[in-house]
């Protein structure tokens, strides 16, 4: 490769995941309210779900297909690309799974703990196995002309969202990550992210009131 791949905005989401996946479990496990009626109003789970989609997507369409060409001739990182498309494919399912559950008057709340235990286990252990081995490959193998055209796609799927879904990806984030993911964009929707859209991020509640306990 002619360039280290910056892969800020990769961890920044990875670690965004998992912190809404860490959320999510815990508002399953509380005994005092139905989880159901929290997770189905919740602001925060409907970014968690399309910030996944939207991640995911991005991939299947801008990244597994170009490293597929490069890779032609090497199975064992073809089986690899292979295997995270798999793991992509598993998460959906688990996904529409929680949210029929959410409707379920009948055992929706005991079907939920073990869905989203399942949703935990598979949707990290993927991150983890991206990180460990998918991403490396992709720092061998992808240009970065094709790293910032996925860059792209993935920016602009979230377009109209990027008011909720930029602060979301950025919260608890450290300086030097939220100065890298934010250094690409125009000067203005710098601005409107510091001015307007993180501090409607912070003031909204994501959750319901005393989820965060």
């Amino acid at each position: 490769m002619s360039a280290t791949l910056d892969m800020t905005t990769m961890y920044a989401m990875h670690h965004a995941l998992r912190r809404e996946l860490e959320q999510i479990a815990k508002i399953t496990s509380r005994i005092d309210d139905d989880p159901r009626k929290i997770l189905a109003t919740a602001a925060g789970w409907q970014m968690f779900t399309k910030s996944l989609h939207i991640h995911h997507t991005a991939e299947d369409d801008a990244l597994w297909p170009v490293m597929r060409e490069t890779l032609a001739e090497r199975p064992s990182e073809l089986a690899l690309l292979d295997a995270m498309e798999a793991e992509h494919g598993a998460v959906d399912p688990l996904i529409e799974a929680i949210e029929t559950a959410f409707a379920d008057r009948e055992s929706g709340t005991q079907r939920l703990g073990d869905l989203v235990d399942a949703l935990v286990t598979v949707l990290v252990g993927h991150l983890d196995h991206e990180e460990k081995q998918a991403l490396p490959l992709i720092q061998a193998t992808v240009t970065l002309p094709q790293w910032l055209a996925f860059g792209q796609l993935h920016g602009s799927r979230i377009g109209p969202d990027a008011p909720q879904l930029i602060p979301w990806l950025l919260d608890g984030a450290d300086e030097r990550t939220v100065q890298t993911v934010l250094a690409p964009l125009p000067e203005p929707v710098r601005a409107a992210y510091l001015h307007q859209w993180q501090p409607a991020y912070i003031a909204l509640d994501r959750w319901g009131a005393d989820t965060s306990e």
